[in-house]
């Protein structure tokens, strides 16, 4: 598959056969709960956390308007613990952020990667002036998709284990630029459409390594977050992104509420919602 000139060169048969092998025997199910409530728990990194959200609850940026938090009152689903992280990698995620799932989990979301690849380095040096180091910062960044998806799919297992019950929703990222996407870019000096592009191959990194754990058995499903965000980039006139400050390059309160309908249109079409909204 291309996005922006690049392979995700492994194949996704490999990553299938390793999933099936490591989650046989297992069976996706709904974890059952008295109240009749989804015992939710988020995870992964800055965009999962909120930072750009504002009214900030602790070090990890983590803040009450991010899409967690917007989710938790929605049609039944109770968020048990939000242990996102700003900065946080794929690694430290399934290092320090699975505690809170166990057997009762019905609900897992995760939005991560963007770390493992530095994309912060890649803002820092596209936006520069002049942004020099634009290319080498994105060029390493692509180097890393194959890892990337390794690591991912390592996550998920890991997710599945410890919340054998859970519906797992994985979100990708938002174009970060309001302008159409045209991969790879038609100018070397589009940075906007470059970074859209990295975004792009980001996302269809995470997506293929949903697909393949689906697959292989874990109970799983990508949301893709481009298209509430669309219209509503940088540089447009009602914007879900920062442009600046401490939240620069993330969602706004309102970006943060494109998230929480994407990711609850997923939950609402999946049995998990059929079988709570019966209870």
């Amino acid at each position: 598959m291309t996005v922006g000139g690049h392979f995700l060169s492994r194949p996704v048969t490999m990553l299938v056969a390793v999933v099936a092998l490591v989650m046989v025997g297992a069976v996706p199910a709904v974890a059952e709960s008295n109240s009749g409530t989804i015992q939710y728990v988020a995870l992964g990194d800055s965009y999962a956390a909120g930072q750009g959200g504002g009214d900030y609850l602790n070090s990890c940026l983590e803040s009450p308007n991010g899409y967690p938090y917007v989710l938790d009152p929605k049609r039944r689903i109770r968020l048990q613990a939000n242990d996102a992280c700003t900065g946080a990698s794929t690694e430290e995620v399934g290092r320090t952020q699975l505690s809170e799932l166990h057997e009762d989990t019905a609900l897992v979301t995760l939005t991560v990667g963007a770390a493992d690849l530095d994309l912060s380095r890649v803002l820092a040096e596209c936006t520069a002036e002049p942004p020099v180091g634009c290319a080498d910062a994105i060029g390493d960044a692509t180097d890393q998709l194959d890892d990337l998806g390794d690591s991912l799919i390592a996550l998920y297992i890991a997710v599945a284990t410890k919340a054998p019950n859970a519906l797992i929703v994985v979100t990708g990222y938002p174009y970060l630029f309001d302008q159409p996407l045209d991969c790879p870019p038609s100018s070397p000096t589009d940075i906007m459409g470059q970074i859209n592009c990295a975004t792009a191959a980001l996302n269809s990194t995470i997506e293929q390594t949903v697909l393949a754990a689906h697959a292989g058995g874990i109970n799983i499903v990508y949301v893709d977050v481009t298209e509430e965000f669309a219209g509503h980039g940088i540089g447009s006139e009602e914007p879900f992104i920062n442009s600046e400050g401490e939240g620069a390059y993330h969602p706004n309160a309102a970006g943060y509420r494109a998230y929480a309908k994407a990711i609850f249109a997923a939950v609402r079409s999946s049995s998990l919602y059929d079988k709570k909204q019966a209870a």
